[in-house]
Formats: structure tokens, sequence, C-alpha cells
């Protein structure tokens, strides 16, 4: 079982970065690919970004090329996001998940992943 608490979400203006991070519970961390997805109100969920276990491979949406950035650290049982130059359509629910998985590249469809986090909020107003 893995549980992951995400954080860093907030109100930020058009062109301003934030950095989500992803804390994860559990000793097997390293074993996990990690995954970022977002909801917006009255939208399904879409993928973001994702990583794999090791961190040598990530993937992204082309939404978010070149604006945000997936990293782990292992030791720390955490994942980040770092998102820059946020528009007003990054606003969001964004949310960690945990995929039980050694492929490479990472998944990046919902379905292929085990757990999920409740979610941090941002918000980006122009």
């Amino acid at each position: 079982q893995v549980q992951l608490v995400e954080s860093g979400g907030g109100l930020v203006q058009a062109g301003g970065s934030l950095r989500l991070s992803c804390a994860a519970s559990g000793r097997t961390f390293s074993s996990y690919a990690m995954g970022w997805f977002r909801q917006a109100p009255g939208k399904e969920r879409e993928f973001v970004a994702a990583i794999s276990w090791s961190g040598s491979s990530t993937d992204y949406a082309d939404s978010v090329k070149g604006r945000f950035t997936i990293s782990r650290d292992n030791a720390k049982n955490t994942v980040y996001l770092q998102v820059n130059s946020l528009k007003p359509e990054d606003t969001a629910v964004y949310y960690c998940a945990a995929a039980r998985t050694l492929r490479w590249p990472p998944p990046s469809k919902a379905y292929e992943y085990n757990y999920w986090g409740q979610g941090t909020q941002v918000t980006v107003t122009s």
C-alpha cells in the first residue's frame, strides 16, 4: 500500500511558477513509476507528466512540454512537478499517482496507476 500526499498548490498569476510535491509512504517508492494528472472543473482527468522508477525516463503532455518538469528523489520518497510559465488554462486540481511498474517509458494512462493522492489546487489568474 502506498499513500500519497500532494502539496505546493496555490493561487498564482499567469506567467508565474509553482513547485508541486508529492510525498509517498512505504519502503518501495523506488519500485513505482510516478505521474501527475490534473482535472479542471467540468473536464476529465488528464495526463500531465510521468517519470520512471529510476528517474531516467520522463514523459509529458504536449500542452506542458517546455514549461513543466517532473523529477523525483527516491531517498526522500518524493516526486516533484515544477510548473513554470503558468497559464489560466493550467487551473486544475493536480493529482499525484503511483504505478507499480518498472516499464520504460513510464505510463501515461490513468488506469495504469494503482494509487492516487487527494490532489492540490492550482489556480492561475490572468
